[in-house]
């Protein structure tokens, strides 16, 4: 088991990312409806961010409701990359 430290906010978001198929993307604002907070989506951004465990919790996968790459803490090329390999896989 993960020991993932959070507020409980960040760990619904978490939950709800580990939920997320690889190979599949969600935008902030899915996300936000499916943990049942239509209106948090930059709180789902925020905890996004503070994310500290990139792959097993893979808010790589949460894009802009356009579909565009954002912000990632590792960096956007390494996003665009872990997406392309689990679209291959």
């Amino acid at each position: 088991p993960l020991d993932i430290q959070g507020t409980a906010f960040q760990r619904r978001v978490w939950t709800a990312l580990r939920a997320i198929p690889a190979g599949s993307t969600l935008s902030y604002t899915e996300v936000a409806e499916r943990i049942g907070e239509p209106k948090a989506v930059r709180a789902v951004a925020g905890a996004c961010a503070a994310n500290k465990l990139a792959v097993a919790i893979p808010c790589h996968r949460v894009v802009r409701q356009n579909g565009n790459l954002s912000g990632y803490r590792w960096g956007i090329e390494r996003k665009r990359k872990l997406l392309a390999r689990e679209m291959e896989e």
